[in-house]
């Protein structure tokens, strides 16, 4: 069975992007977590990540590290349906897939992923609200062109795209992003997906087991 290395649900951001896409795609696997900045991590993450960062995927003896690069080998074991089908549609995917991964660094860093929190007032800088209208604007973009409203970002199936911004629904949530009707429709369709709220759950335990509720403002 596929194994999956994550750390903190309520902190963790590229933990979440493949544990999404495992649940969409209903491949079996099992979760092992590793609390970040913990001396159980620094003792145990070196028996399963050659970068010491989590996620890393284990399959069999195959060890694939790297968030997007865990996603473009389960969209393989699953005979592609983490990309669209359309060729256009999925250099598209692909495109913001990899703007997400290396970009939107004012944002990360002003709005940290806090998954079970809401309402916390961060104000953000010139690049960081930069980045929100980007996203805002690449949502839009790909909702008018592949899906409409009810849809994820490129038709009825969520995909690689979708899990690559689920940590960013999660921050706009938490902190109350200002966005277009189009794209807030989509950030509340993700906060109804009912693996998404499983991860917040998850979070929400990791509170209470530190002893400390989730912050509600």
């Amino acid at each position: 069975m596929l194994k999956l290395v994550i750390g903190d649900k309520q902190l963790s951001s590229w933990s979440l992007r493949p544990w999404m896409l495992l649940r969409h795609l209903g491949l079996p696997f099992e979760e092992i977590r590793l609390p970040l900045d913990t001396s159980r991590f620094r003792d145990e993450i070196g028996r399963y990540s050659p970068s010491r960062r989590v996620p890393v995927l284990l399959d069999d003896g195959l060890v694939v590290w790297d968030s997007l690069a865990i996603c473009e080998y389960l969209n393989e074991r699953a005979g592609g349906a983490g990309w669209p089908a359309d060729a256009s549609a999925r250099a598209q995917a692909r495109s913001i897939s990899a703007e997400m991964h290396s970009g939107f660094a004012a944002m990360r860093t002003a709005w940290s992923l806090r998954a079970a929190d809401r309402g916390l007032d961060v104000p953000l800088d010139a690049a960081a609200r930069a980045d929100v209208e980007r996203i805002d604007a690449l949502w839009c973009d790909c909702l008018a062109r592949h899906a409409g409203r009810d849809a994820w970002l490129f038709g009825r199936r969520y995909g690689i795209a979708d899990a690559m911004y689920a940590p960013v629904v999660l921050r706009f949530n938490t902190y109350g992003a200002s966005l277009s009707t189009a794209a807030q429709a989509y950030v509340d369709r993700a906060m109804a997906d009912p693996h998404l709220l499983d991860w917040i759950e998850g979070a929400r335990r990791e509170l209470a087991d530190e002893g400390r509720p989730p912050e509600h403002p």
